[in-house]
C-alpha cells in the first residue's frame, strides 16, 4: 500500500488536532507511517515526514537541526514546497535525533514568539524523541486537562525551563510537538503547564 495524500493526511491531521486540544493525549501514527516510502525520508523519521506533508506548503519555512540538515530540507521542500530559512524566522524549526545537544534549548530560545496582534504567528517546534510515553516525569496541566496528565519524555534536553521562560507573557509563546521512534506523538501547547515530577528528578529530560 502507498499512502493516500488526501485520506491518510487528513487522518494525521485529526491526530495531531486531537493532542493539541487534550494535551497529554499520545497520538499512534504508526498505521500512516507505514505507507511512507522509504526512500522518501531521507534522515527524518516517517511521522515527522508526514506532519510535514500535511502542514506545510509553498507560503511555510522551516528550519532543520540535524547532521543531515541539507539533505532534509531539500527533501522537505522537493515534497512541500515550503522553504528553509533562519531559526528565528522560520514557521517550524524540526529537531531530529542526531541533533547536536542543546539544539532544542537553541531553537525555543531563538524560535519566533508571534506578536500581540498576531500570536499565530509564532513557531512550532517539532521534536524527534527516544520514547514518548505515559509516565511520572512530567505533570501537565490547564486547558483541554481535566484534571492532571503524567507523561514520560526520553530525551537528553534540558527544555522544560527554557519553555517555560519563552512561554511567560501569554498569547506569545510557542507550542512543542514530540514524536518518537515508535511514530507516538504527544502535543503540548504554549497554555499548557509543565512541572517536573520530583521524585524523577535524576531522569535528564
Amino acid at each position: 500500500m502507498t499512502l493516500d495524500i488526501v485520506h491518510d493526511l487528513q487522518s494525521v491531521y485529526r491526530k495531531l488536532v486531537d493532542s493539541t486540544s487534550r494535551p497529554g493525549l499520545i497520538s499512534d501514527f504508526r498505521k500512516e507511517a507505514a505507507l511512507v516510502e522509504v526512500e522518501n525520508q531521507k534522515g527524518c523519521s516517517a511521522s515527522l515526514l508526514l506532519l510535514a506533508l500535511a502542514l506545510f506548503d509553498q507560503e511555510v519555512s522551516f528550519k532543520v537541526f540535524s547532521t543531515q540538515a541539507d539533505t532534509v530540507s531539500k527533501t522537505i521542500n522537493q515534497l512541500t514546497y515550503a522553504k528553509s530559512t533562519d531559526t528565528k524566522k522560520a514557521d517550524f524549526l524540526l529537531i531530529l535525533q542526531d541533533a547536536e545537544k542543546g539544539s532544542l534549548e537553541e531553537a525555543i530560545i531563538n524560535a519566533k514568539p508571534g506578536t500581540l496582534k498576531s500570536p499565530h504567528t509564532s513557531a512550532v517546534i517539532f521534536v524527534e524523541a527516544d520514547s514518548v510515553t505515559s509516565g511520572e516525569a512530567l505533570l501537565l496541566k490547564g486547558p483541554g486537562i481535566h484534571t492532571t496528565e503524567l507523561v514520560h519524555l526520553d530525551i537528553n534536553e534540558n527544555w522544560v525551563e527554557s519553555r517555560q521562560e519563552k512561554n511567560k507573557e501569554y498569547p506569545l509563546g510557542i507550542d512543542l510537538i514530540f514524536i518518537d521512534q515508535n511514530h507516538q506523538l504527544l502535543s503540548l501547547p504554549r497554555t499548557t503547564q509543565i512541572t517536573r515530577n520530583r521524585v524523577m528528578a535524576e531522569w535528564d529530560m
